[in-house]
């Protein structure tokens, strides 16, 4: 994978590294001692001397993985040189772990990577659940992964819930805290951080609620912990549902939370374009 820039300008190699490709001085130093940063070509020093005209090529090495490259199934919703969106299915998760090594997106993504000649690394910018399903955002290199990072995103999900809130619109701000171990999940606590969700009515029936749902901040679990904080829970949680919302779950055969991530919005970190990518599938 490489990146590539056309100087408009005269100036030291490094000054362009830093300025107009944004890299940190950390990646600068690592890749010049491996002769990764090239000018019409050729490896420079970063003191040299760029004229405008030059072109400016960095390589950038993808790390090796400790997990397999799988062929599977996978979604794209865009993709160019720097960037891939995909559509992750419920009951997938994102990375391997200790005790399931295959048949996570990471595993599928680097099979795609593999099967197109892509030598790229696997940095998901969104992490969802197992259970929730959407879109996911990654970045095809650790540079571009610090870039998107440093930016700002705006996650759009649609959920389906068991009850709704009284008014159309309106914000859940209601700090999350760890429950105390050895679980996993989260409440809303005093001594909680610092949390915050936005909503917006999409459509509402007799018993169940769809709604449009912005996390300001980005805790673990934040828009499950919040919907069942406010009294309507995500139809199909198992760890924060109610035995109501569990029992109309079982009753329509919904088996896995209905939290899909919508929409995502970015800023690309080369072209500063404003990008919206949405995803294929409904809550």
């Amino acid at each position: 994978m490489q990146l590539t820039h056309i100087a408009i300008r005269d100036g030291r190699l490094s000054s362009f590294l830093r300025e107009e490709m944004a890299m940190s001085a950390g990646l600068i130093n690592r890749l010049k001692w491996h002769e990764k940063i090239l000018v019409n070509g050729k490896p420079e020093h970063t003191d040299f001397a760029v004229q405008t005209g030059d072109t400016i090529t960095v390589l950038l090495d993808a790390p090796q993985v400790e997990y397999p490259a799988e062929q599977g199934d996978l979604t794209i919703l865009y993709e160019d040189d720097h960037v891939l969106a995909v559509d992750k299915p419920a009951g997938m998760l994102i990375h391997p772990s200790r005790s399931r090594n295959t048949g996570t997106l990471a595993n599928f993504v680097m099979g795609y990577y593999e099967k197109t000649g892509q030598s790229c690394a696997f940095h998901p910018l969104t992490r969802l659940d197992r259970d929730t399903f959407g879109v996911v955002l990654l970045a095809k290199n650790g540079h571009i992964n610090a870039l998107l990072q440093a930016g700002q995103m705006q996650k759009t999900y649609h959920a389906v819930t068991f009850g709704g809130p009284e008014g159309e619109a309106g914000t859940i701000d209601a700090p999350i805290a760890r429950k105390p171990l050895p679980s996993l999940l989260r409440e809303v606590r005093e001594d909680g951080k610092p949390s915050v969700t936005e909503y917006r009515v999409l459509e509402r029936s007799e018993k169940l609620c769809k709604l449009e749902l912005q996390p300001i901040t980005g805790r673990t679990h934040q828009l499950r912990v919040h919907c069942a904080h406010m009294g309507f829970p995500i139809l199909g949680d198992p760890q924060y549902g109610t035995a109501q919302s569990q029992a109309i779950s079982v009753e329509m055969g919904i088996f896995t939370q209905r939290l899909c991530a919508k929409k995502i919005g970015f800023t690309h970190p080369i072209t500063g374009e404003s990008m919206t990518v949405e995803s294929k599938l409904d809550a």
